[in-house]
């Protein structure tokens, strides 16, 4: 399965979530032994990452995941472009799969 590429808003200081339905040939993946793991860095080549996504497997026979960041993550991000992606993997790494990718676009929080 090669990874979509999926570009997305993050706005400082709100919580964000993107629910994902991971498919193959149109069906539900199934996550069952999965987890899931998402990082955003400023770039591609950064060695550390900006934030990193809370992931949780929702339903693994529906195969849905939810990526994360709380408010209190957002509002220390500076706006501006940067880069994600998100994987699945098994324990000790045994099979990884890149699901997702793309840019990210922080804007700035006026409201503080």
């Amino acid at each position: 399965m090669s990874a979509g590429t999926y570009n997305i808003t993050i706005d400082q200081g709100t919580d964000f979530v993107l629910d994902l339905a991971v498919k193959e040939d149109s069906a539900a993946f199934d996550l069952t032994g999965y987890s899931a793991r998402a990082q955003l860095r400023r770039t591609k080549n950064d060695e550390t990452a900006t934030a990193t996504f809370t992931c949780t497997v929702v339903s693994a026979s529906a195969g849905t995941i939810k990526m994360e960041l709380s408010n209190s993550t957002t509002s220390s991000i500076s706006e501006g472009t940067y880069y994600y992606d998100l994987e699945i993997y098994t324990a000790a790494d045994a099979t990884v799969e890149r699901i997702i990718q793309g840019s990210a676009q922080v804007t700035r929080e006026v409201t503080r």
